[in-house]
């Protein structure tokens, strides 16, 4: 029996079945710091998520930064402007906490409050919706994010974790860790 490539829609009502927790959003930025990221690993994540992306037919902007330097950035068919708005947005986030734009958004609400009420930052500036990853090198900290617009925003960070999950598993194979 053969199995379809998720789609979009697939993604977005999964990751909308069950929104992680801050211990989960935590966590799972502990688990994927990397030993080093490079121009060469940019690229080759960038790949993998357009690779994951175009198998789900998902309309998504994909952009990874390394501090101020865009490495790769990719739109693919259905997307937008305004996903590059979006990514611009949630990265900023990224870049002042050094915590993933959902992390942030979620942190918030278990408080009981908005980031757009609590942050007082700019909500065209600032939007702290899932989608943007921080990279994070082992001693080094947050060198820079992985940001995806396009899908609701649980299915833009659920498909950022997973290409970094396989990412950080393919890396580590390669080295024999």
């Amino acid at each position: 029996m053969t199995h379809a490539a998720p789609t979009a829609a697939d993604a977005a009502a999964e990751a909308a079945a069950a929104p992680p927790t801050v211990d989960e959003l935590t966590a799972q930025e502990q688990r994927l710091t990397l030993p080093r990221f490079t121009h060469t690993d940019a690229w080759a994540l960038g790949n993998l998520l357009v690779e994951m992306a175009r198998l789900r037919d998902a309309p998504v902007a994909i952009d990874i930064r390394r501090g101020r330097q865009q490495l790769f950035h990719v739109a693919l068919p259905g997307s937008s402007a305004d996903n590059d708005a979006w990514i611009d947005r949630k990265r900023r986030v990224v870049e002042r906490y050094g915590e993933s734009s959902l992390l942030v958004g979620t942190r918030h609400r278990e408080r009981g409050t908005t980031f757009e009420q609590s942050a007082r930052l700019a909500p065209d500036r600032y939007a702290a919706h899932g989608g943007s990853f921080p990279i994070a090198v082992e001693g080094a900290g947050v060198i820079g994010a992985v940001t995806v617009s396009g899908l609701p925003q649980l299915a833009d960070h659920a498909l950022v974790v997973e290409a970094l999950e396989r990412f950080v598993s393919t890396a580590h194979s390669a080295s024999g860790v």
